[in-house]
């Protein structure tokens, strides 16, 4: 029984190199031709998986966690590392990076200045934003609406919004994010609801014109929103237009920020799945975004992969980027690993004053940072939770009942473990399975 059970362990490892080895080829295929998915020529089919390595090998033999050894990939500082899917390729030859992390002495740094355990941000920021104090420039975003539309096809009935409208006004939330604007050629609205598209009709059906000091937000995907969606700024309610892209959108992405804002819009860039852009790549796009038309530049921990140490990191370059630029720094959160609030206060703690949220952390697959959960814990005395409670007893619970699904469960910790896309989780959930540790496997797996 013993030399069975090897044998399957070693044709598990076996199939596990040849999968990730034909996902290469697949994957130099697209690279070469473009982001669009077509097929490559082929060129690395009659190579064979020899010479290459998975995460557990290289951290057995480096002495290393996996989850060490994927920051390491995805940091880029394994030379020749290739990412595929769930896991990663690694040259056989390739040596352990320094660690990087240093533990810290207590002593008081020679100059007298309070120590600074994050290069980037000003002093002045640094020694000002206290958490326990208040924090005017501080603005939170509710997106219940538009991750929560994720969740059930945007079919919230007029009188969930319109409820939902005034309880954030009277919780002093700064901006509503309403849903998309996505185009009515790529999407059949008789397939969405009308939080899909966010007409302009069906907005000001709800705020008319919006006579509180709460801004209106859509958010536009790159690619899939066309210059006509979005009306000119004196015929429409909306306030703040939030490009969502890509790392290879971004060319994309800038143009509807330049069109946004030449129609007279606020305009943030959204740059989602950031825990899956190299390091390199990470840093020109910033840049780009720094010298863009986009007033805000949003953090998007799509995977819920982040700890609040790597998101500090985070919040520092982007906030010594953009910053530097005249510009804001956002945070959106996932709540994979039930790090959405405790990732949002800590970008907070570093500069970052766009902190969105959900009420009931209502959105896609695991969900968001808790709208009550923030208010209640920012020292703002224009924000109010209590409203959001009687929400959440009357609006979300019946919402709940109904059949629609989202918030923290084990398949949605394991995508975020393995910074993979929730999809598969959601999946999971949906056929009502229960095996996680398989489920785990098959992640590994790629499969």
């Amino acid at each position: 029984m013993q030399g069975n059970g090897k044998h399957v362990w070693h044709m598990r490892k076996i199939k596990e190199k040849s999968n990730v080895f034909l996902d290469l080829a697949s994957s130099f295929g697209r690279e070469k031709n473009g982001v669009d998915g077509m097929e490559g020529d082929g060129i690395l089919r009659g190579m064979n998986a020899e010479g290459f390595k998975t995460v557990q090998e290289f951290a057995e033999e480096n002495g290393i966690t996996a989850r060490r050894v994927r920051d390491f990939c995805a940091e880029g500082r394994i030379p020749g590392a290739v990412r595929q899917d769930s896991t990663w390729l690694i040259p056989a030859d390739a040596a352990r990076p320094e660690d990087g992390r240093k533990v810290r002495k207590a002593r008081a740094p020679s100059d007298g200045a309070a120590r600074r355990p994050f290069a980037g941000v000003p002093r002045q920021q640094e020694a000002n934003r206290n958490m326990m104090a208040y924090c005017p420039e501080i603005k939170v975003v509710d997106a219940s609406l538009r991750d929560g539309g994720l969740c059930n096809n945007f079919r919230f009935t007029d009188e969930f919004v319109k409820a939902l409208y005034e309880t954030n006004i009277a919780a002093g939330i700064d901006c509503m994010e309403f849903g998309y604007k996505a185009s009515k050629k790529m999407f059949n609205p008789d397939e969405f609801g009308k939080w899909k598209f966010c007409d302009e009709d069906a907005l000001r059906a709800i705020v008319g014109d919006n006579p509180s000091p709460m801004k209106i937000a859509v958010m536009a995907d790159a690619g899939r929103t066309e210059p006509e969606d979005i009306l000119p700024k004196s015929e429409s309610v909306i306030d703040l237009v939030r490009v969502a892209c890509y790392i290879h959108q971004i060319p994309t992405a800038l143009k509807m920020i330049d069109d946004a804002k030449a129609k007279g819009y606020q305009v943030s860039c959204n740059l989602m799945a950031v825990s899956q852009v190299r390091t390199e790549d990470l840093d020109a796009a910033l840049k780009m975004m720094a010298q863009s038309a986009a007033d805000i530049v949003y953090i998007v921990d799509s995977y819920g992969n982040y700890y609040p140490e790597q998101m500090a990191a985070l919040a520092c370059k982007y906030v010594e980027v953009i910053c530097a630029a005249g510009k804001e720094v956002g945070i959106h959160a996932h709540n994979n690993q039930q790090l959405a609030f405790a990732n949002t206060i800590e970008c907070c703690r570093w500069g970052v004053n766009y902190l969105d949220a959900t009420v009931n952390g209502l959105g896609r697959g695991a969900g968001n940072c808790f709208s009550e959960l923030l208010l209640g814990f920012l020292k703002n005395p224009k924000y109010d939770f209590l409203p959001l409670l009687h929400f959440v007893q009357n609006r979300i619970l019946p919402l709940r009942a109904g059949g629609t699904l989202w918030g923290y469960d084990a398949p949605y910790m394991l995508t975020g473990l393995l910074n993979s896309h929730p999809r598969s989780a959601i999946r999971f959930l949906r056929e009502g399975r229960t095996d996680y540790a398989r489920y785990f496997q098959e992640l590994n797996d790629g499969e």
